[in-house]
């Protein structure tokens, strides 16, 4: 299935990009959050009158996507409290949502889907360096730190 992607996705293309995709993918996912169009003759003229306005629309996620990663480097460190053994090995795990939660107390909103996490989900005390996907072309960097919870 060919589209017309109205809007820029990672791993697949610009604004504006004629792209072959798997017929699922296009039906049920990029058609109706409204990332993609068929590719035929009639959408390909809608796209061209709306360029413009599409255009402006991805700067403006671009210019806050670079606010906000200016404010993500801002922060020193975000610290997470959790429970853990004696060596460091914690009781349960630091996901994704953990530290979504954490960066939007330390002050920058930022949702689930943000944080990437290569390896996982985190395990271990100690210190990591996390990304922060903002935009598909706009990373941050934010170092989190894990620390056990001290017993009184």
């Amino acid at each position: 299935m060919e589209v017309i992607l109205l809007e820029k996705i990672r791993h697949l293309g610009a604004l504006g990009e004629k792209v072959k995709v798997k017929s699922g993918f296009g039906r049920n996912y990029l058609i109706p959050k409204g990332k993609a169009a068929p590719a035929n003759p009639a959408n390909l003229q809608q796209f061209e009158a709306r360029r413009a306005e599409l255009e402006k629309v991805e700067a403006e996620k671009r210019e806050k996507a670079l606010a906000k990663q200016a404010q993500l480097a801002a922060l020193s460190a975000v610290t997470l409290t959790m429970k853990a053994g004696e060596e460091g090995k914690l009781f349960g795990s630091v996901g994704t949502r953990d530290i979504a939660d954490a960066i939007t107390k330390a002050g920058v909103p930022v949702e689930k889907s943000d944080v990437i996490l290569s390896a996982g989900t985190l395990r271990q005390v100690g210190e990591y360096d996390i990304a922060v996907e903002l935009e598909s072309d706009v990373v941050a960097t934010i170092k989190l730190v894990i620390a056990p919870e001290t017993h009184a």
